[in-house]
Order: C-alpha cells, then sequence, then structure tokens
C-alpha cells in the first residue's frame, strides 16, 4: 500500500455540492490527504444513486438540489457549523458559482470550483445572444467580482484538469523550452515576466491538446449519449459559441468572427457551437488529429494572462483553445446529436472504470511556433493505471479530481488570497501534489504544422507564410 502524504487539516466543515463523476473521485482524495471531522463533512446532491459510498462511511447526504431560492438558506448552516474555516467544494451542474462563491467569502470560507457554471436555463437561452451565452461573459462576472472586493478569503475558480492544471504545464514548458533552447532566464516571478518569456520565446499560440483513447468494452446503444465524464458538462459547454484566445500573430479572422467590446477582450468567438468546430492539432498518441473546438475559461484566460501591454497597446499575445478529441463513443454521441438538430438523446451515460476496455486520456498543452516548431507536455494517464491508485473513476475523471485536490491545498495555504485562477496559482507546488495521480508526464518536440501532409487532391485557401496561422488551423 502507498503511504499518502497529509497535506493540510481542515478545521471547519467540508460542504461537497455535487456527487457525480468528479465528486465521486475527489471523495477519496480529500479522505486520503486532508485530516478533517467527518461529522462535519457534507455532501449535497439532487441524484441519490451513489449515496452507498456516503452512507458506508458515514458521511451526511443531502439528497437537494442547490437552487437560486435555497442556496443560502441551505449552506449557510453548514458551512459555518461548529466553527473553524469551512471548505466549500463544488462539483456541480446548475449551480451559480458566482453566488456560492460570494457566499462563501462573506462567511469566511474557503472555495473551490472546476469551471463557472451559471444557474439553469442559461446555457440554452435562445433569447440570449452567442456572447452573452459565453464563457468569456461568465469569466467576465468573475473578475468583476474581484475588482469590486479585491483579497478576502481565498476562492479558487476553474481549477479542474482543463481549465486548472493545463495553465500549470503551460508554465512548465515555458521553462522547459527555454531550457532546451540554451537560453539563460531567471524564472518569472510576475504575470508580465511570464507574457515576456513567453514573446522571447516567440510562442505564437497553445493548443489544449487532448486525445481520449479509452474504450469502452461494449458498442454505444443508438440515443444514447455516452461520455467519460459528465454528459451535461459537455452538452452545455458543446453548444456554446467556439471561442479562443485570439493571439497578436494573427493575420485573418473567420467571417462568422466576432470580438468583444468590454471586458479583457483577449477572445473571439465563432457564431457556431464549438463541438460542431474543427482544428487540426496533435499529440504524441494520435500525432496530427482533428479536435473539437469547444468553448473552455482556460482559452480566455490564458491568453488574458500571458497578454503583455505597452501602454494601452497589445504587443503580444498567444492565440489559445481547445483541440478536443474526445473518447470514440463521444464523438459518435455527438454525430448523432448534430445530425438530429441538436435533440438531446434520451439516455446519457457516463463510462465507469468497469466499463472500459482499455486506452488513455492524453491531456496536454501544444506550445507552438518557437525555434523547435511545437511542444507538447501533458500527462498520458491509462485506466489501467487509474485502478491501482484511485477508487471511483476513469482517467478523465481523475485528472479533474487531482486538479481539485492540488487547488484545495493551495487555497489551505494561502487562505487571503481573494478570487483566483489557476494561472496565478504557484505551478510547482500545485503539480508536485498532482503529479501522483498524473501517470507518465512527458515533453515532446514534433515538426508537424497544420500544413503538413496536406493531401492535395482539392485546392485550398492556406497561409504557407506562416504555418501557425489559425487560417491553417480551423477545418473550413
Amino acid at each position: 500500500m502507498q503511504d499518502w502524504p497529509i497535506h493540510g487539516h481542515i478545521d471547519g466543515p467540508i460542504v461537497m455540492i455535487g456527487f457525480g463523476s468528479v465528486g465521486k473521485g475527489t471523495l477519496p482524495l480529500i479522505e486520503r490527504h486532508f485530516t478533517y471531522d467527518k461529522s462535519r463533512f457534507v455532501v449535497i446532491d439532487p441524484e441519490d444513486k451513489d449515496r452507498h459510498l456516503l452512507d458506508e462511511r458515514g458521511i451526511r447526504f443531502i439528497h437537494e438540489a442547490v437552487t437560486r431560492a435555497n442556496y443560502r438558506a441551505l449552506l449557510t448552516p453548514l458551512l459555518t457549523a461548529g466553527g473553524g474555516r469551512g471548505f466549500c467544494v463544488n462539483l456541480s451542474v446548475d449551480t451559480s458559482s458566482l453566488d456560492l462563491m460570494e457566499l462563501c467569502r462573506d462567511l469566511g470560507a474557503l472555495y473551490i470550483d472546476t469551471v463557472v457554471e451559471p444557474w439553469p436555463g442559461f446555457y440554452f437561452d435562445s433569447r440570449l445572444g452567442p456572447a452573452a451565452r459565453s464563457n468569456y461573459a461568465l469569466r467576465e462576472t468573475i473578475l468583476a467580482a474581484r475588482r469590486k472586493r479585491p483579497g478576502g478569503t481565498t476562492a479558487v475558480s476553474c481549477c479542474g484538469a482543463n481549465p486548472g492544471m493545463v495553465s500549470w504545464f503551460v508554465k512548465q514548458a515555458l521553462i522547459n523550452i527555454a531550457s532546451d533552447l540554451g537560453l539563460r532566464i531567471d524564472e518569472p516571478k510576475t504575470r508580465e515576466e511570464w507574457a515576456r518569456l513567453a514573446m522571447r520565446l516567440n510562442i505564437k499560440g497553445i493548443h489544449i491538446a487532448e486525445r481520449d483513447t479509452q474504450r469502452a468494452k461494449y458498442p454505444k446503444p443508438i440515443e444514447t449519449f455516452v461520455n467519460t465524464w459528465s454528459v451535461e458538462g459537455f452538452l452545455a459547454e458543446g453548444l456554446q459559441p467556439a471561442e479562443l484566445g485570439w493571439g497578436t500573430h494573427e493575420k485573418w479572422m473567420p467571417k462568422n468572427a466576432r470580438t468583444h467590446r468590454t471586458g479583457c477582450k483577449a477572445a473571439i468567438y465563432l457564431t457556431q457551437p464549438g463541438a460542431n468546430t474543427r482544428v487540426r492539432s496533435w499529440t504524441p498518441t494520435a500525432k496530427a488529429q482533428y479536435g473539437f473546438l469547444v468553448t473552455h475559461n482556460e482559452s480566455i484566460s490564458i491568453a488574458d494572462y500571458f497578454t503583455l501591454r505597452e501602454g494601452r497597446r497589445v504587443v503580444y499575445r498567444p492565440t489559445c483553445h481547445y483541440a478536443y478529441h474526445p473518447c470514440n463513443d463521444a464523438v459518435l454521441s455527438l454525430h448523432e446529436l448534430f445530425g438530429q438538430a441538436c435533440k438531446r438523446q434520451p439516455f446519457m451515460h457516463i463510462l465507469d472504470e468497469n466499463e472500459i476496455a482499455d486506452g488513455i486520456d492524453e491531456l496536454g498543452v501544444l506550445l507552438y511556433g518557437h525555434k523547435k516548431n511545437a511542444y507538447w507536455y501533458g500527462s498520458q494517464l491509462s485506466i489501467e493505471e487509474t485502478r491501482s491508485i484511485a477508487p471511483y473513476q476513469n482517467a478523465t475523471g481523475l485528472q479533474v479530481s487531482s486538479a481539485v485536490l492540488a487547488g484545495m491545498v493551495w487555497a489551505l495555504e494561502n487562505p487571503e488570497a481573494g478570487i483566483v485562477e489557476a494561472d496565478e496559482m504557484d505551478y510547482k507546488r500545485c503539480l508536485a501534489v498532482q503529479r501522483p495521480y498524473l501517470g507518465p508526464v512527458i515533453g515532446q518536440y514534433t515538426d508537424w504544422t497544420p500544413i503538413t501532409d496536406r493531401p492535395g487532391l482539392f485546392p485550398e485557401d492556406i497561409d504557407t507564410s506562416d504555418p501557425w496561422q489559425f487560417k491553417n488551423v480551423l477545418v473550413r
């Protein structure tokens, strides 16, 4: 048996909101790595299909949805029971991250989530335009709250695998590239210093490049959406507009691209759903591949974090977006969904660790445009290793739950940091906590570009002067 380290003591109550695939996976990590009062550990979820995992541990379960109407009355006594500093671990859907975060800060309780989530109805409200339904808009509400009330009790926003872990990978990848190029640098300490390093290395852009090769033992049934993580979460983000951080090297913009008039202005969006938008990318196992340009918070936060300004003028920013090839069953599920004009399948299913035959979730960051062309750095976690080190989850889930663990440790060690994003956290500390759960973590260079090995059978409008233009990345 592995001797797991204790990373800290939680002296107040723990309230976990949501007990789906990520909540179930996070539970044993909290048990391993923290000391706490189990009598004040509470889990809240509107579904009770897995409550036996809590009952057998003696952990209190509240079978209820957290709603706009009840969240203050429900959560306030739970987060303050028995004294100490409470910790809210929000792993739910259909709850407002902003409202829960603000309540926790009012109560002096620590807070963490994996996504900026709204109350129900936001994602599919046809009365809202694409800009208003974007992750850009959701993120801006968090940034506005931080400006209004800087400092205070720590609330970690968007700290899962991605967004979250991948922001720490970006920083490690930059250090690795600089070292491999023989550059003598002092490790950056500020946001501006990190942006200057990226500009010095000529990082034109960053793909969050992922390939999930986990295979189910049995074929996907018709009219069932199968995935390795939250189906509701994937559908919500997949039907939002495609969004990407927009780099200063870009010379071309799609006709259906739109900019934002307010906020950080680090991103653009396309007037089409992300899960129906394909891009060319690369990961070590699959090599060249198509991925979906699904909107994610990190596409915006990373581009914003590495923006360098001289006065009001932006002099450097990398393009950044997700390039996601989910498991094969999820791809088939998307084809079925879009083939029926986005009518949801009547059944949704998340593959658990016992239903998967084999495969890995290869999740990392592809930094491109520098002197060595492109560099992928990330996790190659297999289902076999996942089964051996942590229960109740597949490889995709463990990459998320272990990032939640790392974010919780950082919050305990930095309890008065205010509202923070993963880009602003100590990447070394967070990766040190998370590494035992990531399988092989590798860096690999490639000479591939988006214009490599085009078949040449049909005329294409590509930019050969700069292979890394988004014009060449987007599948049109």
